[in-house]
């Protein structure tokens, strides 16, 4: 009987034997269940790798307390390729509490436990168990944004570079598919790994300096002393742009991690090839059984359109990984895609979104090749370079929306209000409106104060009284009952007791009560965690006050849901700290 799955890579020995393969060119590893959907980076990296004319097999979730399954396919001719999975590995277990999780979306039946603990590492060393010198790239969001000397969370203290930890020889950061192309072709044509030391996009260990390199405060620096920490994540910021970046070095006791500059990223035709490759846009089928995969439920009906995002919020991952500069797909290729998706059995008539990190951002914020290193795009006021329009997106939806068995297409991933408040030409507002929303519209202020916003990288609130003014008045002429959840995050740092006060006042003056408010979460490579660890701030060395004990963030939390009856002993307790006893009334 056979073992085939059209259309997905082999998973399994007996499905490489049916295929005639002998020895795989590459072998992926991966801590999510195997999905061949662009939503998902295995999906994208294996299908490239397969473009470019090389066999790969797919190892997903493997049990990494034996080597078994690390011997599935046997040696791979060129290297391992391996990632932990869509998100941290840390992250995917832990609540910002640092409680367990109880459950994991992108785990067949959502079942918990089926990676490990900082799987990179672990995957790797499995490997190094069975095959000492077979070369292994590693990439993904858990290699990225702990390229660097890094500060954990869960463990309190700063960690090394994951190069150092994983003993991979490669890593790939960032959007891979140029750096991921480059190591594939240059590993088959017989490179040894140790030579590809120059590819944009990547880190490696050296012995030596490069020459030209800039040196940032060391591990050793950084783990003992928080100025130096904080000194070294603004160099690594400023050198994230693909054009003007150097060579960055940190040393590790006698050795350097090297960064190469970034990648250029992607242009339309680029991304366009990328979205084309054959996805079966399904999880495999071995996972029927178990409940199948249920983050595919999110992006199964979505389209990304877009890249990158020239926001820069400080607690998002997004400048350190996809970096500042917007690219997008073709309008062809989207219209594509929305066809293949109106195909599927499972289509009910809604596309539920159609975005990226930022959903009405199509192209670059202004003409410059490279984004600037001492201001951000948008705040704490918009750059008066800044290109604003909304024409190709707004074209595009209307598009989408008339193809045959589409009923609706949503916009659901976050829209940049300030940008959209920008544009003179409210056309794109007002679709919105009229035809993008399911019921409700989610966006995040995150927070009403300007001072904790300005240590978020955000606007000034008025930005966000402009827009919900604006919104309510098009609903109620378009006659729509359509409402606005904003996201709301407590205890970041520059956040104190007082904002947190200003905050629910201007809760209960809207009379929203928030169900879910989100405590900030110190994740690796965010300007945001830098704060959290060292109190300053990292662009302009100033102290910043951080909300640290379990009892300051559940203060701040109550407060933001101060109509709950569970919280009320807290909110009383955290007005007579702040001084503001007449607040008890008001605030219950």
């Amino acid at each position: 009987m056979s073992k085939r799955y059209p259309g997905f890579l082999p998973i399994s020995r007996e499905e490489m034997e049916e295929e005639g393969i002998e020895q795989f060119d590459f072998v992926l590893i991966t801590g999510d269940a195997y999905v061949d959907h662009p939503s998902f980076g295995t999906a994208i990296i294996s299908r490239l790798v397969e473009a470019l004319g090389y066999t790969v097999g797919i190892i997903a979730q493997p049990q990494w307390k034996t080597t078994e399954d690390f011997v599935r396919f046997g040696r791979p001719k060129y290297a391992f390729l391996v990632n932990s999975g869509n998100i941290d590995s840390m992250v995917a277990h832990y609540t910002v509490a640092r409680n367990r999780r109880n459950d994991d979306a992108y785990s067949p039946g959502k079942k918990a436990g089926l990676r490990p603990d900082r799987a990179l590492i672990v995957y790797c060393n499995k490997i190094r168990e069975v095959y000492k010198d077979v070369p292994i790239v590693i990439g993904g969001l858990e290699a990225s944004l702990r390229r660097f000397a890094h500060y954990d969370y869960w463990q309190n203290e700063v960690r090394r570079s994951i190069l150092e930890d994983t003993s991979a020889n490669l890593l790939s950061y960032g959007m891979g598919e140029r750096s991921m192309s480059e190591i594939v072709t240059r590993l088959a044509s017989g490179e040894p790994i140790e030579s590809l030391t120059d590819i944009p996009g990547t880190c490696y260990i050296a012995h030596e300096l490069p020459e030209g390199a800039l040196v940032c405060p060391s591990f050793e620096e950084v783990r003992k002393d928080k100025v130096a920490y904080a000194k070294a994540t603004k160099i690594q910021y400023d050198e994230q742009d693909p054009h003007t970046g150097h060579i960055l070095a940190q040393g590790h006791s006698k050795r350097w991690l090297i960064q190469n500059p970034p990648a250029a990223p992607l242009e339309r035709d680029g991304l366009d090839k990328v979205y084309d490759l054959p996805y079966t846009r399904r999880y495999h089928p071995v996972y029927e059984d178990q409940g199948g995969v249920p983050a595919i439920l999110e992006v199964e009906n979505s389209i990304i359109q877009n890249r990158g995002c020239f926001g820069g919020c400080n607690f998002c991952a997004i400048t350190f990984h996809q970096g500042r500069t917007v690219t997008s797909r073709s309008k062809e290729s989207i219209v594509k895609e929305a066809i293949k998706i109106t195909e599927s059995p499972n289509f009910k008539g809604y596309i539920h979104d159609v975005g990226g990190p930022t959903a009405n951002f199509r192209f670059a914020s202004c003409g410059k090749k490279s984004m600037c290193k001492d201001r951000k795009c948008l705040a704490p006021e918009p750059c008066k370079a800044l290109k604003v329009s909304h024409t190709e997106y707004l074209d595009l939806l209307r598009t989408l929306r008339k193809l045959p068995k589409v009923k609706k297409v949503f916009v659901r991933s976050g829209i940049r209000y300030d940008y959209l408040m920008l544009d003179k030409d409210d056309s794109f507002f007002r679709d919105l409106v009229q035809h993008h929303i399911s019921g409700q519209l989610k966006v995040a202020p995150e927070h009403c104060s300007d001072r904790v916003l300005k240590h978020m990288g955000k606007p000034p609130f008025k930005y966000y009284k402009a827009f919900t003014d604006k919104y309510h008045a098009l609903n109620k002429e378009y006659n729509k009952k359509q409402f606005l959840v904003p996201y709301l995050m407590s205890s970041h740092p520059g956040c104190t007791l007082k904002d947190a006060i200003e905050l629910a006042l201007y809760l209960k003056k809207i009379n929203y009560h928030p169900e879910q408010v989100q405590d900030f979460y110190p994740t690796p490579g965010t300007v945001s965690t830098c704060m959290f660890y060292t109190g300053l701030d990292p662009f302009t060395m100033n102290p910043v006050y951080v909300p640290r004990t379990s009892k300051d963030k559940a203060y701040q939390r109550a407060l933001l849901q101060y109509h709950m009856p569970q919280n009320r002993a807290l909110v009383r307790e955290a007005l007579l700290k702040a001084g503001r006893p007449d607040l008890i009334r008001v605030l219950k």
